[in-house]
């Protein structure tokens, strides 16, 4: 089977899981509107959800179908987004202004440039390198000591969650693999589709069977029982994925492992520092899901560990 075909049968299995999510989610609005109940709200949010998924699947098609440059794009534009609701939570003062003026219009296009560039030794330090000794200079000269270590090192992890860890996504198409050239797309899927189908998965098992929390303080509805049924579930999916990878059935089921973990203890760091800024969500840009980074909070942490432990097992 080709690329051209796994993508196809790939965007056709995902666009058949939504029609369905869509009809069930319309059932039950009508099921309540016949009984005179008007808009349940948890119904409202769960069809606001699958709307918007359909919107972000659509996003994603279109990139893949303009390949490198669509992905590169569509993934820059999201760290762009996520940086600006980080930024927003985060007080800055006027001598932070010339450091996030660089970090959004010369460290963030540079960073995806380099991905572009297939530049992986700079694209691999720029941002932990570079950026990090740079901005605190920029913000030094501006000769504001109040809280600067606070301010520095909050426009430094602001980068380093929006714009390093995401760029790892597209990075995925840098990677060569003997026997998969062409495909790397696929590899984009996989982590994509296993993250967030984990997070779905958690949420239900949690709410069938949910009893003993994880971390009460930081997500009331993450659940010891919710965490082991959705890394399983969606690990086995991960290996039913298989065929799109370059992994055995067993590597790849391993490899889903690795990206729920790293997407459940991402979700459990953005959630802290949302309960330090005092907010529920990061922004609003998505009707149901709320901002950016509330939709990659997983990926911030799962792609980055998922890119490298790829390219050291499966890459010259």
């Amino acid at each position: 089977m080709t690329a051209q075909q796994q993508t196809l049968w790939l965007l056709a299995g995902t666009a058949g899981v939504l029609v369905f999510a869509t009809l069930v989610g319309q059932g039950l609005r009508w099921r309540f509107a016949a009984r005179g109940q008007g808009d349940n709200p948890v119904i409202a949010n769960l069809n606001a959800r699958i709307y918007a998924w359909w919107v972000m699947v659509g996003l994603m098609g279109a990139a893949f179908v303009f390949g490198k440059t669509g992905v590169i794009v569509l993934y820059g534009l999201a760290s762009f987004f996520a940086l600006r609701e980080f930024i927003t939570l985060t007080p800055t003062r006027r001598g932070d202004h010339v450091a996030l003026l660089v970090s959004f219009f010369i460290v963030l296009p540079g960073q995806y440039l380099l991905v572009a560039s297939e530049q992986y030794g700079m694209f691999a330090i720029f941002i932990p390198v570079y950026a990090f000794l740079i901005l605190p200079i920029l913000q030094a000269l501006s000769s504001d000591t109040n809280h600067f270590l606070e301010r520095s090192a909050k426009v430094q992890w602001g980068l380093m969650i929006a714009v390093y860890c995401i760029s790892h996504v597209p990075a995925l198409l840098l990677l060569h693999i003997s026997g998969y050239e062409g495909r790397n797309v696929l590899l984009i899927a996989f982590l994509i589709i296993v993250v967030q189908m984990s997070d779905v998965l958690q949420y239900v098992w949690g709410k069938l069977f949910g009893r003993r929390k994880i971390a009460p303080e930081l997500s009331p509805s993450k659940t010891v029982e919710g965490f082991v049924g959705g890394v399983l579930t969606a690990s086995a999916l991960g290996g039913a994925l298989w065929w799109i990878t370059p992994f055995s059935v067993w590597e790849a089921a391993g490899m889903a492992v690795i990206i729920c973990i790293m997407g459940f203890l991402g979700g459990l760091v953005m959630s802290a520092i949302k309960r330090d800024r005092g907010v529920k969500d990061w922004g609003h840009m998505i009707e149901g899901h709320g901002g950016m980074l509330d939709r990659l909070d997983s990926v911030c942490f799962a792609a980055p560990i998922f890119f490298h432990v790829t390219r050291y097992f499966y890459t010259a």
